[in-house]
């Protein structure tokens, strides 16, 4: 890469973040205007008053023209496919955040705006061979569609799911989305690194509308649409980049949404529920439980997912980035584990007090 790829990547971080930022409130009185308001009808919620949606829109357009201005000279087929079938997310998006689909008919435009960018080029061609004969094993072009469709619509849904807390998905998608950044200029590929830059840009020009008390949620709009594109940047620039370590580097980036997802989806199940009904088992709501605020829940989880994309940035770095990105992990880890065992202290000795 020279020394104009990094000036593009960082133009289109700068460039995202303002128009994310100052297409907020027209998003927001677009949400007015068309009813899309989330309205606090069930003990789930955490928030107390209706609060627009649509959030997402500001994402997408902050995202979407950074990419058209500084991606021209990447402009690929895998590029314009995921770009317009991230059109059809956010379209999607917008439907369910007025109307509120069935999960059934999201899935099917789910599984329409992923294979878009599949049947553009955008596939996850091999996987590990546990088993022994080879590093990995070569997939058909069926298998190729059904994992990298599948890999999509997992972390879509996942980046969807952990948005329960004001400030919650949209600053844990930026911190994933700067991993990302992060490792694609490592592996020199700026295509990826401009998105991802642009990603990350558009998502905390967001943040400052969503933080608690958040004036606009971004809604199904803005998470599907980060999930989407998050996804797919990770098989454009990361799977086809290692072997084995291809796949750990976006299992780590990705790991709390994922780990949340499953976590919640079991617990469901052993208790005989669907693994599709709304709850409040995510790991936020247990936060919530210990007695944490919504800002010291959300600050955990961003320093969960700091430390998650840090490893994967030690798996792809050398040397000195290595020595640095490991003790700054060990810290987060300690200062994290030792505000919750004193929380959880706290929270048990006032349970007790009123028990007495």
């Amino acid at each position: 890469m020279g020394l104009s790829d990094y000036i593009y990547v960082a133009c289109a971080f700068v460039m995202a973040l303002i128009l994310s930022f100052a297409c907020t409130p027209i998003a927001r009185n677009f949400a007015y205007k068309i009813g899309a308001i989330d309205v606090p009808r069930d003990k789930r919620r955490m928030h107390k008053k209706p609060v627009p949606r649509l959030g997402g829109l500001a994402i997408f357009t902050g995202f979407y023209l950074s990419v058209l201005v500084f991606d021209t000279a990447y402009m690929t087929r895998e590029i314009r496919g995921m770009l317009i079938g991230s059109i059809v997310i956010i379209a999607l998006g917008i439907f369910d955040d007025v109307l509120a689909l069935k999960p059934s008919r999201k899935f099917i435009f789910q599984i329409v705006a992923t294979v878009i960018p599949v049947w553009s080029g955008v596939r996850i061609t091999s996987i590990p061979n546990f088993f022994g004969g080879g590093e990995y094993i070569q997939l058909n072009i069926v298998a190729q569609y059904l994992v990298t469709m599948g890999w999509l619509i997992i972390i879509l849904n996942a980046v969807n799911l952990i948005d329960g807390l004001d400030g919650l998905a949209v600053g844990v998608s930026a911190i994933m989305a700067m991993c990302v950044t992060v490792i694609v200029l490592l592996l020199q590929s700026p295509a990826v690194a401009i998105m991802a830059a642009a990603l990350t840009g558009a998502c905390l020009g967001f943040v400052p509308y969503n933080f608690n008390p958040a004036k606009l949620f971004m809604g199904d709009t803005g998470a599907m649409f980060i999930g989407y594109t998050l996804a797919v940047m990770s098989v454009m620039g990361l799977f086809k980049a290692y072997a084995i370590i291809a796949f750990a580097i976006p299992f780590l980036i990705f790991g709390l949404p994922i780990f949340d997802m499953i976590f919640v989806a079991v617990r469901r199940v052993i208790n005989g529920k669907s693994p599709m009904a709304a709850d409040k088992t995510h790991l936020h709501h247990r936060l919530i439980d210990l007695g944490f605020s919504q800002k010291q829940a959300v600050a955990i989880m961003y320093a969960i997912a700091a430390a998650l994309g840090l490893i994967a940035v030690l798996l792809a770095g050398e040397g000195f980035m290595r020595a640095i990105v490991l003790v700054v992990i060990v810290f987060v880890i300690v200062i994290l584990c030792s505000l919750v065992m004193y929380k959880h202290k706290i929270h048990k000795g006032v349970k007790d007090d009123k028990q007495d």
